[in-house]
């Protein structure tokens, strides 16, 4: 079966760490208009999801496509999910693409779409592999650990495995350790099933919402990629990819 694919890039005004930031000058063009022309150079339909209205219009004057949603919504998922309902029923899987990744790449969103070749797919997510132990240790970069088919059995932001044994900086030379990239693809009936589920006791435990999905049984296939990406938190983010930009 030939898919049809859509990105819908979740946008806030509200950021309690960056008011504002999709609407940030990073170089000559804004946050948003970035990862909006970089999702452009694989898939013709993209959209941008927002609860605000300055978004919107900013997304509608360089000739992008912007959808409003409720200012309520728990996470980017289900403002993702409202979006949708309002997508032709021809596209049958979705992208959830940050609205602060602008150095996202063009193989990123091609590894993800190739992950529905497969029927068993509902969830696509990316993984990279950490390149130091003091990597691994960061508690703000969740771990993936998957099954031997490329399906994650868990995430967490503990350093998982424990590698009994081995002095604890060589853990590395002994298991690959792998880093989770939020960047998602879903079945459309399987978004709107996942946004219907109430938050579970893992999800809340480690404030990660794509164990909600696995709690429930929902299976997430892990595609790896060798590019990492730079995501925009913060102001002083925002400088240090403003330095890069110059590179």
């Amino acid at each position: 079966m030939k898919h049809t694919f859509a990105v819908v890039i979740p946008a806030r005004y509200a950021s309690t760490r960056f008011p504002g930031k999709p609407l940030a000058m990073l170089g000559d063009q804004t946050i948003i208009q970035r990862v909006y022309e970089q999702a452009r150079k694989v898939l013709a339909d993209v959209f941008v999801a927002t609860d605000d209205d300055r978004i919107f219009q900013h997304v509608e004057s360089f000739g992008g496509r912007a959808i409003m949603t409720s200012p309520n919504h728990r996470s980017g998922t289900d403002r993702i999910n409202e979006a949708v309902a309002s997508l032709d029923q021809r596209f049958d899987v979705i992208i959830n693409l940050q609205g602060d990744e602008p150095f996202v790449r063009e193989t990123h969103i091609q590894t993800l779409c190739g992950c529905f070749d497969d029927d068993r797919t509902q969830i696509a997510t990316l993984g990279i592999p950490f390149s130091s132990m003091e990597e691994v240790e960061n508690p703000n970069s969740p771990k993936i650990v998957t099954d031997k088919d490329g399906y994650a059995l868990y995430f967490s932001r503990s350093v998982i495995p424990y590698v009994r044994g081995e002095e604890h900086q060589d853990w590395l030379k002994r298991f690959p350790y792998v880093r989770h990239m939020g960047i998602y693809a879903y079945r459309r009936d399987v978004l709107k099933a996942i946004s219907q589920l109430p938050p579970s006791p893992l999800e809340e435990a480690e404030s990660l919402e794509q164990l909600r999905w696995l709690q429930n049984g929902f299976k997430i296939r892990v595609a790896m990629t060798e590019f990492s990406t730079i995501g925009i938190d913060t102001p002083q983010d925002l400088e240090r990819a403003k330095e890069l930009l110059k590179l």
